[in-house]
């Protein structure tokens, strides 16, 4: 297989959720859109996102991963100080001057910058690492000769090459600076359900466990929490050419793919986690390889899945005669195409008539970064 010009990975995704609130709107309750006319319940991107990186973390190791924060001169504060014998003050001093040049907006506090910055641990330490021999010798330099000193140093740099997976696969935007902007190789959808839903509410009550000792009645607290359960459709693509300009090596690109696979599967939003216990796994994950162009299969939700027909199964058979049917009507055959999923009978015929013979989930992994691989190989010939 020669690697084509643009190489994506499609990401189909069935998980049912119980009575949660995974990602609630600015009323509280759980968000929800109007799909086919019904309403439907979402989870937006953003949230699976960093479900997704928050995942990450059981993976990788913390200093290969970025933070996303308003807070990099406290950040680079902190490392300089680990780094060298600075005390908070002139840490801080030169904190402020290295990052002075990139001239991102100031926020409102002190310190802060007006959006968050998303970074990798290691091009924030190499930041440090310029000036950490001679640090000393820099916070004794006026204000006017530190800055000169620093603007000699290639601090925009370290922000632009060497990015983590997370920064690579999601992507950066800077408005005041568009050298350390990063283009994003993944896309998320919102998750909506493949049914229409309702909102309900669950009235609770909290017993104060001192009450009865002073004779009173009645609760200590009372509430209520929005909630809904969902057959969810999550849907993600990732480019393989983008991730290997991101991060400038093959080998890593497709290690990441893997990565990004497992925890883009595995993970939940923590919404109400503590009140709903939500923590499921998908039922079905497909994973298609186009070098066309990315295709998502909400179509196949269109009109809503009725609620008496088993709601799981046959979202999972509608996914099927979706994919069949996209791929007879477009003559766009994929180049790889797997499935993971726990369903029996007919359904099971029909996702192995669409998608091929059902695999253990770290099989259909394997199966993916084995294609890219090989795909990167026979291409470099």
């Amino acid at each position: 297989m020669t690697l084509p010009p643009r190489l994506y990975v499609d990401v189909h995704i069935l998980q049912t959720v119980p009575p949660a609130n995974l990602n609630r709107d600015d009323q509280g309750n759980p968000k929800e859109a109007y799909y086919g006319g019904s309403r439907r319940s979402r989870v937006s991107s953003q949230a699976w996102k960093r479900a997704t990186r928050m995942h990450f973390t059981e993976q990788m190791p913390a200093h290969d991963l970025a933070t996303r924060t308003r807070r990099v001169a406290s950040a680079l504060t902190a490392v300089l100080r680990e780094r060298t014998a600075l005390d908070e003050e002139p840490a801080g001093r030169l904190a402020d001057a290295l990052l002075a040049p990139l001239k991102i907006k100031a926020g409102r506090k002190k310190g802060d910058t007006a959006y968050l910055l998303f970074y990798g641990r290691r091009q924030l330490a190499n930041v440090a690492q310029l000036v950490s021999e001679r640090a000393a010798q820099l916070v004794a330099l006026g204000d006017k000769e530190l800055q000169a000193e620093i603007e000699q140093l290639p601090v925009a740099q370290q922000f632009s090459t060497g990015h983590s997976l997370d920064v690579a696969l999601f992507g950066r935007m800077v408005a005041d600076l568009a050298a350390l902007r990063v283009d994003a190789a993944v896309q998320v959808a919102h998750a909506l359900s493949t049914h229409s839903v309702t909102l309900e509410f669950d009235y609770f009550t909290a017993v104060d466990d001192h009450a009865e000792e002073q004779q009173e009645t009645g609760a200590g607290m009372i509430g209520t929490i929005g909630f809904n359960s969902a057959t969810l459709y999550r849907y993600a693509t990732v480019g393989l050419h983008q991730l290997r300009e991101n991060l400038g090596d093959d080998a890593a690109a497709v290690d990441g793919i893997g990565t990004f696979l497992t925890s883009f599967a595995r993970s939940v939003p923590s919404g109400y986690r503590n009140s709903f216990a939500h923590q499921t796994l998908p039922s079905l994950v497909s994973v298609v390889l186009r070098s066309d162009q990315p295709v998502n299969l909400v179509t196949a939700y269109e009109e809503p899945v009725a609620p008496s027909s088993g709601i799981s199964a046959e979202s999972a058979r509608r996914l099927a005669e979706e994919y069949r049917t996209a791929v007879e009507r477009w003559g766009d055959t994929p180049l790889f195409s797997g499935v993971s999923h726990a369903f029996h009978g007919e359904t099971a015929q029909r996702l192995e008539a669409a998608f091929g013979p059902a695999l253990a989930f770290p099989e259909l992994v394997d199966g993916v970064t084995e294609q890219l691989s090989a795909a990167i190989d026979e291409a470099a010939r």
